[in-house]
Order: structure tokens, then C-alpha cells, then sequence
């Protein structure tokens, strides 16, 4: 194995940040998860030690923007399946929000009760189909969510291979 340069150094530690915040950000709203881990893919495939071809940066690229778009609509389609207002799929949006205040669990909870609560602003005489609503409205943000993380590990899959065609057989740790 030759010696890693500050410059490999460098840019795996910014890989390394990117792929922690991305897959944070494929749970949390706002942060555009999947884009951060194929910018760490992009860190990494700059370094000596790694091979990352660019036909397998544009395949990986696509996929991660077609996973954003999906991920932007699913949700929605999910709450309209159900027969959800406008008021149902903005309060989806904005308990998600609420929820990040909770950290965790609040996240999940808030997306549910947001769309709960927006659908019963929409029609309160009807808290059967409220609830049904934001279970798939939840459904639709797990959907989405867990489409992104299936994309960001396999984006660390793609890195591991990366560097194991660049010749490093043993960490760079021991």
C-alpha cells in the first residue's frame, strides 16, 4: 500500500462528512441526503487510492437524482391515494418540521400528526379518514426515506469497490 497524501487524507475526511450528514439527511427533511453521499463518492474518487470510474459517477448521479424526485412525490401520491387534502399533505410537511425539534422519534411523529391534524382542519367531522390519511401519509415519508437509504449505502458499497480496484487491501488505520 503507498502512503496516503494529505491531499487523500483531506478528501476522505471530506467523504467521510459528507456520507455522515447525507444519510442523517435522508431521514431529515431539509437536507438533501442521497446528493451529500454521491459528493463523498465524488471526494473519494479524487484520491490516489481509489477508482471510481466517471461513466460509474454519471450512473450513480442519475440514479441519486432520480431518487430526490421520487422522494419529493411519493409522499404526496401517497396522502392523495388516500383521499388527503392540500391541508393534509402541508401539515405532513410542516409536523416533519415540528418533529425535528424532538430529534428521533419526533420526525416520524410530527409527519404523522401534521397530516392528521391538516386533514381534520380540512374536514373535522371526520377523524376515521384523518387517520387514514396520515397513516399513509406516513407511509409515503418511510417510503421515501428508506428509498434514500437503500441509495446512500449503496453509494458506500460503490466507494468500498472504489477502493478496493485502487489497491487498498488493509486500513489505512493499522
Amino acid at each position: 500500500m503507498e502512503n496516503l497524501s494529505s491531499v487523500d487524507v483531506l478528501l476522505f475526511v471530506c467523504a467521510g462528512l459528507l456520507f455522515f450528514v447525507g444519510i442523517v439527511g435522508c431521514i431529515i427533511p431539509g437536507l438533501p441526503g442521497t446528493p451529500l453521499c454521491w459528493g463523498g463518492l465524488l471526494c473519494a474518487s479524487f484520491t490516489s487510492i481509489s477508482q471510481i470510474s466517471w461513466l460509474v459517477l454519471i450512473v450513480c448521479a442519475v440514479i441519486t437524482a432520480i431518487v430526490e424526485i421520487v422522494n419529493n412525490v411519493v409522499p404526496t401520491i401517497f396522502t392523495r391515494k388516500a383521499g388527503g387534502s392540500k391541508e393534509a399533505a402541508w401539515g405532513s410537511i410542516i409536523g416533519t418540521f415540528v418533529g425535528l425539534l424532538g430529534l428521533g422519534v419526533g420526525v416520524f411523529l410530527g409527519e404523522f400528526l401534521g397530516a392528521f391534524i391538516g386533514e381534520l382542519i380540512h374536514n373535522d367531522k371526520d377523524t376515521k379518514h384523518a387517520l387514514i390519511v396520515a397513516f399513509w401519509s406516513f407511509l409515503g415519508f418511510i417510503t421515501g426515506v428508506g428509498l434514500r437509504l437503500l441509495t446512500a449505502f449503496a453509494l458506500i458499497i460503490v466507494l468500498f469497490y472504489g477502493i478496493k480496484a485502487g489497491g487498498l487491501t488493509e486500513s489505512p488505520l493499522v
